[in-house]
């Protein structure tokens, strides 16, 4: 069972998806678990025991927020998390300012710059958790290891995988990076020299969209049909950056 957790999301998105499939398969668990967190478990002592102590990112406030899901349960959620936050800071911030000298000797502090940095540190190390993105990066290493184990042992999914126009570049470097810690030699040249030619065919063929997309702004090609290009820009972008919208296609 606990396989199938994991396997069918893999399979379904590299059957299904129109656009980088690593995406796909991102978007749809940031998705669930935004869900997840205003659903029924804010109220589980483990789940807000662990959202006191993380709490989330500035992306994923404002995607929890925009989501009119359940604004009370967030108004809890920061509450309990903005009280523990405050009684834990006051102290460091206050203890991390120096007091004005006296005399130029007088009441001089040599390490008031460190001190200042430290607690500047601490603030930060708190700034830079988030509940969800550590699901995340948890639940896609194992989907990583799933991609791996199914592209080796189910020829479907081998199929569909060498079929992949979309990867986009973050995911490829996920993969190729994946690969270095998961296969072997002859493992990674079948699987990832598939990948990249698949890939540079594709990134060559999204360069020519490209190009002619702006010289179709050229009055001499303005009867020429646009063929692919019309949607080149949206497209790069997409192929750069990586989808966060479940949309676009290549």
């Amino acid at each position: 069972m606990k396989e199938k957790i994991y396997t069918i999301p893999v399979n379904d998105a590299f059957a299904e998806s129109s656009i980088c499939p690593i995406c796909s398969l991102k978007n749809q668990l940031n998705s669930q678990l935004g869900a997840y967190y205003l659903g029924a478990s804010l109220m589980e002592p483990d789940v807000r025991k662990t959202t006191n102590e993380k709490g989330f990112c500035g992306d994923h406030l404002d995607q929890l927020y925009h989501s009119e899901m359940n604004r009370l349960g967030l108004g809890l959620m920061l509450h309990t998390y903005l009280s523990g936050l405050s009684d834990e800071l006051k102290v460091d911030l206050r203890n991390s300012l120096p007091g004005r000298r006296t005399g130029v000797f007088q009441n001089r502090k040599k390490d008031f710059r460190q001190v200042l940095k430290q607690a500047a540190k601490k603030l930060q190390a708190r700034t830079d958790t988030c509940v969800i993105c550590d699901r995340i990066s948890q639940t896609m290493n194992r989907y990583l290891e799933v991609i791996f184990h199914e592209y080796f042992a189910n020829p479907v999914f081998r199929g569909h995988f060498d079929q992949v126009k979309t990867f986009c570049l973050p995911h490829t470097a996920w993969m190729l990076n994946g690969a270095a810690d998961h296969l072997n030699q002859d493992q990674v040249a079948v699987m990832m020299g598939a990948l990249v030619e698949t890939q540079i065919s594709s990134l060559e063929k999204l360069t020519q969209d490209v190009e002619w997309f702006t010289l179709k702004f050229d009055y001499r090609n303005h009867d020429k049909d646009w063929k692919d290009s019309k949607d080149a820009i949206p497209r790069s972008i997409t192929r750069l950056k990586g989808s966060t919208s479940g949309k676009g296609s290549d």
